[in-house]
């Protein structure tokens, strides 16, 4: 689990000082907004969906390194996914970020994604670490609104 500890801090200073998929998708058909009132992390996730899969998917946003570099992984992970894949991943990391903090992530179901883990030992990340993840599936959605985390 040490070994975890390590790669999530490095995953997560590398990620937050040069995020992946930074900027805004200027060609898009879906996007949403996020925010994080308890800490002030905030997201715009674009994505360009054609025929049920993310041909592209970018973000812009300010906040906490962890909620950028969830940001930066998350749309590592999208790209070239069926918006079905997405929303499945989506259920897996949720599942892992608020899982007991005693239960190791099943790291060959979540791969990259059990780095996050680490966020289970601090409640309050939580939601830093999901903010991205819930606006994405808000894009996906269509929804209107802003996506919250309260």
């Amino acid at each position: 689990m040490d070994e975890l500890k390590e790669l999530y801090q490095q995953i997560i200073l590398d990620h937050n000082k040069d995020p992946k998929n930074y900027g805004k998708l200027e060609k898009h058909n879906h996007d949403s907004e996020g925010f994080n009132p308890l800490c002030g992390d905030r997201v715009h996730v674009y994505l360009m969906v054609e025929d049920g899969l993310i041909k592209e998917i970018r973000f812009e946003g300010s906040g906490c390194a962890i909620s950028k570099a969830s940001a930066s992984v998350m749309t590592t992970l999208l790209k070239g996914k069926t918006v079905d894949e997405a929303k499945a991943l989506f259920a897996q990391f949720q599942k892992m970020i608020t899982a007991d903090v005693h239960t190791p992530p099943d790291v060959e179901k979540v791969g990259k994604m059990a780095v996050f883990a680490g966020v289970r030992e601090f409640p309050s990340r939580i939601k830093c670490a999901g903010l991205a993840w819930h606006t994405v599936i808000a894009a996906i959605e269509d929804r209107d609104e802003a996506v919250t985390t309260e």
